[in-house]
């Protein structure tokens, strides 16, 4: 039992880092088109955005286990290339991108959104390209919104339910993360297994997040 609990929380947090990783890399750019991209349309690209935080959870997992059912063109064109995603790892890191996106793009977004013109005009004055600037200059100024957005994401991640009960399932080992571990002890009056995952997701928790205020407070007050 010990060890299946183990596998679990190992699994949870697998998927937690591996989805707030992927997401960073999206979230920059996407956070970075909709504050200074000019489309006529941008509008509805970030409703879909944000669909996530209001769309219920299981209405995403449904529509995602249609999508990667064999028997949908997404999912037949998968399957004849040997990717599995419906009731798979790989599934459960595809819908926790989509589903946590708006939880990275949003702070990040915000952050960039109050970035000074100024110091875009200085880098360019300076001869740095546009990437440069957004490495060098941009990134390191928003990195509270990073670090908001990664937390955030991570924790969203772990505290995922309906998306991955939907597309994922509850197979030990591959889907079988905490948040349906514990649902599962609870159907089986597990009570005392299902506090040991509610209790350990509750102190990670509540660590990180503690850990994350603790270190935006010093650095703004660093910088002021």
């Amino acid at each position: 039992m010990e060890s299946e609990f183990l596998a679990t929380m190992i699994l949870t947090f697998k998927l937690a880092a591996i989805t707030t990783m992927i997401l960073l890399v999206i979230a920059i750019p996407l956070a970075a088109f909709l504050v200074f991209g000019k489309m006529r349309f941008k509008s509805i690209l970030e409703t879909i955005v944000s669909m996530p935080l209001v769309l219920p959870p299981s209405v995403l997992g449904f529509y995602l286990l249609v999508a990667f059912s064999p028997s949908s063109f997404i999912g037949k064109f998968l399957t004849d290339h040997g990717i599995r995603l419906a009731f798979s790892f790989e599934g459960l890191v595809v819908g926790s991108v989509i589903f946590s996106l708006p939880f990275m793009v949003h702070p990040i977004q915000s952050a960039l959104s109050q970035v000074p013109k100024s110091i875009f005009e200085a880098a360019y004055t300076l001869g740095k390209s546009k990437l440069q600037t957004m490495i060098h200059v941009i990134l390191p100024s928003i990195r509270h919104g990073l670090i908001s957005g990664i937390v955030l994401a991570f924790a969203h991640t772990v505290g995922e339910f309906g998306v991955i009960l939907m597309i994922g399932g509850n197979i030990p080992g591959e889907t079988r993360v905490a948040s349906i571990a514990i649902y599962d002890e609870v159907e089986s009056l597990n009570y005392a297994l299902a506090h040991q995952y509610a209790l350990t997701l509750f102190a990670v928790t509540f660590a990180i997040l503690l850990l994350v205020y603790t270190l935006n407070k010093k650095s703004l007050g660093d910088i002021r």
